[in-house]
Order: C-alpha cells, then structure tokens, then sequence
C-alpha cells in the first residue's frame, strides 16, 4: 500500500508530480483524497450524521470514529473513482449523480512520524438505509454508527462535552450494539476548521 502512487501538490494546489504514498506521508506532501459523509433522516430524531469506527488493525489512528468513507485518490484516478470507498469499506453502491460537493477542503494532520497533508475532495450523500445494508471491509472499518446531527454540531462548537452514538461494531461473526456517549478525543484528530467546515456544509445543504 505504501508504493501506492499518488498526485503531490504544492501548497497552491498546483501539481508537483507524483509519489509512492510512503513518502508523502513521511515528507508530509500535499496529495489528494476522497471523503464521503453519510446522513440521513429521521421523523424522531431529525438529522443524523453516520461515522465509521476505524478497524483495530489500522496503523494510525485505529478504533476511533472517523468519516464515513475515505481514502486516498492514486495518480491516475479521477474524484469519481472515490466512490470505491463506499463499496469497499461500507458495502453500498451509490451513483456519483446523487453526491452533493463541498468541493476541496486542504487541511493538515500532524502527529508523530506521520505528517499528513491533504486536499480532501468532500461529499456528503443522504441515505435511507437501514444499519443491517451495510457489509463492512474488516481489515479497514470495525463498526457503524450513527448521531445527531445538532449533537455533533454542538460537539464541535464546544457547546456539549459528549454526543450520544449507536449502531454495532463487528466481532467475528457477530454484531455487537453500539449505544454510548463519546467526547471529541474519540474522534480521529482532524483540524477542528475541517469539522466545521463539514458542519456548516451539512447544515447548508441538509437543513
């Protein structure tokens, strides 16, 4: 995976040619990906806002919750080719037409040895799937669960200490239920502009 090529950047968004996925981490170069936020909606609840929770296995950041589906775009692919995300990681097909863009989003992830600099190609897409659609890839996605949305908004406003989760994450061949409060230090540890960024683009779009 580390040899993986992927499109560098620099800080302009222009392009500076390409890299094994390895090395742009560890040079901390600007490369692209694709990001996919799922919601949905509820007579009861209102809005939700779907979250992965990142396999055990992962090297970084394993077992925290993290944007639906994401990953990074290698050299010849286009944004569309992101939709492999949602195949892969969740089990769903979703029409590129049925996106809604936030466009590029660059932002910066710095932590020990892994300096992670990205032009995060956004989306979000409104789904009405049940949690039991979803057919999650093992060694990238432990579980699946999902929030309210002014929750997690009031989350990363600074307003709530916690937001209440549910869903199920796998173990073996088993399904165990998700249904607990979580603060922001369960969440992958992306820019705080980045999350409201995604907020403000769910509320534009969704409210």
């Amino acid at each position: 995976m580390n040899d993986e090529l992927l499109t560098t950047f620099d800080e302009h968004g222009k392009i500076t040619g390409t890299a094994p996925r390895g090395d742009v981490h560890r040079l901390g170069l600007w490369h692209e990906t694709f990001h996919c936020w799922l919601v949905s909606r509820d007579p009861g609840t209102g809005l939700s806002i779907w979250l992965q929770l990142r396999s055990g296995q992962k090297r970084d950041y394993a077992g925290l919750l993290d944007i639906t589906a994401a990953g990074h775009l290698l050299s010849h692919e286009t944004t569309k080719d992101g939709l492999r995300e949602l195949e892969e990681e969740l089990g769903i097909t979703v029409p590129f037409t049925a996106l809604h863009p936030l466009g590029i989003i660059p932002y910066t992830m710095d932590t020990a040895g892994f300096l992670d600099r990205e032009r995060a190609n956004v989306f979000l897409h409104e789904t009405s799937l049940p949690l039991e659609a979803f057919h999650l890839q093992p060694e990238e996605v432990a579980g699946l669960v999902t929030a309210r949305f002014d929750d997690f908004r009031s989350l990363w406003e600074g307003k709530r200490s916690s937001v209440r989760i549910r869903g199920f994450r796998v173990e073996g061949d088993s399904r165990i239920t998700i249904d607990e409060e979580v603060g922001t230090g369960s969440f992958v540890p992306h820019e705080q502009s980045y999350y409201r960024k995604i907020i403000a683009g769910i509320s534009a779009t969704f409210a």
